[in-house]
């Protein structure tokens, strides 16, 4: 018999799930070792979602399988739920409970004894820093606050694994920031994290990720694996008129992708020499200065879209 504590903290194998003639997961395969923030990266309906709701058992698979804690998602999907905690993006949260009692709530739908849940409630209200919040309805605490309480309800009974579904969509750039530093100190005690998310930046703080478009895992690494394995030398390019100059640089042979980067674009290129000199003429001919052209390692979002760009070419 495997020892729980050496098998990896999530388990996935081939996993499918079909609705109706819609296949939302398509025969995904990855594992998440114990104690590891793992990105589930991206586009909104590529199947991340789905993916999270059946290793908590709350959707059946279609077909393949899935062990959590060692636990598998269709035999033991009972016995999950006491090992996980889970953040929608809805965040599940009672509106009308302050928020000192959406936790007792939750301490309760838990299991927890009046003693340890006094004790749990100090301990998760500090951790997120709400205790100054404490008898606020939750309907009046602002979307930041209501992100970390429900932080707070997912951790209260100290699971092991935490799953957190898109858990800063919406909240501005202080709030997500300081969210991921909840994210790392929960990675410190041991707890293992699997994050869903769009943002690249994000993406970023992960140990390692894995990319689903369309259903299916198109690619999974750190983020440095992921950015070397970009074959394309990316070119940053400043020109003045930039809808029209990412619009020629869509239609030059010499250039695999074009994307808007701030007040620029980027370029992926086989070949950098003949496609920086196919864009300059071609902007040139077009009369589009450049105020500024370089070469630039590649972003975590370079990789995203030429890696895209190729699964929707096979």
């Amino acid at each position: 018999m495997i020892n729980n504590a050496a098998r990896p903290a999530i388990e996935v194998r081939s996993l499918t799930r079909d609705f109706g003639k819609f296949r939302a997961v398509d025969n995904i395969s990855f594992t998440v070792a114990r104690g590891e923030i793992f990105g589930f990266l991206g586009p909104n309906g590529a199947g991340k979602s789905t993916t999270i709701r059946m290793l908590n058992g709350l959707l059946l698979p279609t077909a393949g399988e899935g062990w959590v804690d060692g636990l598998h998602i269709i035999r033991d999907h009972d016995r999950i739920k006491a090992r996980i905690g889970y953040m929608s993006q809805r965040f599940s949260l009672y509106e009308d409970l302050t928020a000192e009692e959406n936790l007792v709530f939750f301490g309760g739908v838990y299991g927890l004894s009046s003693a340890r849940l006094q004790e749990r409630l100090e301990e998760v209200l500090a951790l997120v820093d709400l205790a100054h919040r404490r008898r606020d309805l939750t309907r009046d605490l602002a979307l930041g606050f209501r992100q970390r309480l429900a932080l707070a309800s997912a951790v209260l009974h100290e699971p092991s694994i935490l799953f957190l579904d898109e858990p800063t969509s919406g909240v501005d750039p202080i709030s997500r920031r300081n969210f991921w530093d909840l994210i790392y100190a929960m990675s410190d005690k041991g707890v293992t994290v699997l994050v869903t998310t769009h943002y690249m930046d994000e993406a970023e703080f992960c140990d390692r990720l894995v990319l689903i478009y369309q259903g299916r895992v198109i690619a999974q690494g750190t983020p440095r694996e992921l950015k070397s394995s970009l074959p394309e030398t990316i070119l940053a390019v400043y020109p003045d008129r930039l809808g029209e100059a990412l619009e020629i640089a869509r239609h030059l042979p010499e250039i695999g992708e074009a994307a808007v980067f701030g007040d620029g674009m980027h370029v992926a290129a086989l070949h950098p020499e003949e496609a920086e000199k196919a864009l300059r003429d071609a902007l040139k001919k077009a009369g589009i200065g450049v105020r500024r052209l370089t070469r630039i390692s590649p972003s975590l979002e370079d990789a995203f879209i030429s890696l895209i760009q190729r699964a929707e070419g096979n």
